[in-house]
């Protein structure tokens, strides 16, 4: 498992502000869209999030529409985990992934996942959601979003549920500007969706296919003659006459339309309705547009504000490389879309902004102390706090205890800084163990040490202290 960055000396000298300027790095990406029509997750997603591809993907964005919301059903759901977020959390974490982030509003849920040791160059995440429902108030149809940096990069993946049926095409678009003129950041430098660099809109986008008749969009399916049916494809047409959707861009549709099928089975809607097959389920992306050149002092042109500027010293490069749906699950009326995506860019930001490491043995014998330094521009807070996992963590909220930095300093340099941690916070019986440090300005780990041992409590076990399990680890409880 690669979890935080090689273990080296901490010292002023090893944090640059950039350990990769130049060098072209390709990260690949996971995009899943699925409506799961109310129903409970399946047993195996491995097919879902192609586990078993040969070069594992960097970030899992997945996008779901229509999770189970009834009232009993969406309040157990904030007490606890939903059952959705609950399966891939479990199959990633066993992975080397860790939810970053994740955001719902109603029957939308967009969570956001990566591999472990890319963890502390994601920051600045922020999330918000835009209901379009009745009166634009209920959020059974909408848009949620994430964003964040991405070694310095500005990424927003958007997850929409727009208007359902034939006649509401450009109902539709009018909703996904709605969304996009209504959500925003308190990121200075993107406040709105489509300042990010990297935009990604997906989910049950509900456009239809048009004017062919059911019988003839079936033998186009049928004889896999899909590009028939582009022509008429409602979003398809929607583009052309559209500039914000014209900036967009998708993968030519050659996989079956994903809707509308009869619950567990490869058919098409057999009901009375018998509702024409459609792409209602769409991954799209969008690289920011270079600004025009605006006058400057002299006669020549600057392309933009500072912000694009910047960018443009930095190559970032978007290819997909597929685009397909997924027909092994069928517990719902759609079935699920897969984009992958190889993202080749230089990285902005090529050293952590916070290094850790544990300090001597550790066990819950002992208190125990450990070692942090930080970058110069790293913001600081009292409210910062450095937590303790097991390996195999599934978020940042899965810690099996925490310090708050300032409080529990013992020692201060100009270069590293030393924090006590009582050994009641340690589990009895040890295990593999990383540190995460937690910044409360960023709302992100921006730190993570190499794993360590933590070893079995000799005298808790002589005392006959009784484990209490958490998170698979074990504390101390005298009897």
């Amino acid at each position: 498992m690669e979890v935080g960055s090689s273990a080296g000396p901490l010292n002023s000298a090893s944090l640059g502000k950039n350990g990769s300027k130049g060098k072209v790095d390709s990260f690949r990406l996971h995009v899943v869209t699925w409506n799961v029509a109310s129903a409970e997750p399946p047993g195996d997603v491995s097919a879902l999030l192609q586990l078993a591809a040969n070069r594992p993907p960097d970030l899992y964005a997945i996008g779901l529409q229509e999770v189970n919301s009834t009232p009993l059903k969406f309040v157990a759901d904030l007490a606890f985990e939903d059952s959705w977020s609950n399966v891939f959390m479990t199959r990633l974490a066993a992975q080397g992934y860790m939810k970053v982030s994740s955001i719902r509003m109603q029957g939308l849920l967009l969570l956001l996942f990566s591999r472990l040791h890319h963890v502390p160059f994601i920051h600045h995440i922020q999330t918000t959601y835009t209901p379009t429902g009745v009166l634009r108030y209920w959020g059974n149809k909408g848009g949620v979003s994430v964003r964040f940096s991405f070694y310095g990069h500005t990424l927003c993946f958007l997850n929409c549920h727009l208007a359902a049926h034939m006649d509401y095409a450009l109902q539709r678009v009018d909703e996904f500007k709605y969304i996009l003129g209504t959500q925003s950041f308190s990121a200075a430098d993107t406040p709105h969706v489509l300042d990010h660099r990297l935009v990604f809109w997906f989910g049950d986008l509900n456009f239809r296919i048009a004017d062919h008749a059911t019988g003839l969009v079936q033998s186009a399916i049928d004889n896999e003659r899909f590009s028939l049916l582009w022509e008429k494809d409602q979003l398809t047409m929607m583009k052309k006459e559209d500039a914000v959707l014209q900036e967009f861009q998708e993968a030519p549709l050659s996989f079956r339309p994903t809707y509308k099928y009869d619950l567990f089975s490869d058919t098409y809607d057999t009901s009375g309705k018998k509702r024409k097959p459609a792409w209602t389920d769409r991954v799209l992306w969008r690289l920011r547009p270079k600004a025009p050149p605006t006058p400057k002092e002299g006669g020549v042109g600057v392309c933009g504000g500072p912000q694009e500027e910047e960018d443009a010293k930095f190559l970032f490069k978007v290819v997909q490389d597929v685009y397909t749906c997924c027909m092994e699950y069928s517990c719902s009326d759609h079935k699920p879309v897969i984009g992958t995506f190889s993202l080749e860019l230089q990285k902005k930001v090529g050293v952590p902004l916070a290094r850790l490491r544990a300090e001597g043995e550790w066990s819950a014998d002992a208190d125990a102390l450990l070692t942090y330094s930080v970058m110069e521009s790293f913001p600081a807070s009292a409210w910062d706090w450095i937590g303790l996992y097991a390996v195999g963590f599934r978020s940042v909220q899965d810690y099996i205890s925490y310090t708050w930095v300032k409080d529990a300093e013992v020692s201060h340099s100009e270069e590293l800084i030393q924090v006590y941690v009582s050994k009641n916070e340690i589990p009895v019986r040890g295990g593999q163990c990383v540190l995460g440090y937690y910044s409360s300005k960023m709302q992100c780990i921006v730190g993570l040490s190499p794993p360590f041992q933590v070893h079995e409590s000799k005298v808790a076990m002589d005392e006959g202290a009784v484990p209490e399990n958490h998170y698979g680890l074990d504390f101390r409880a005298v009897n």
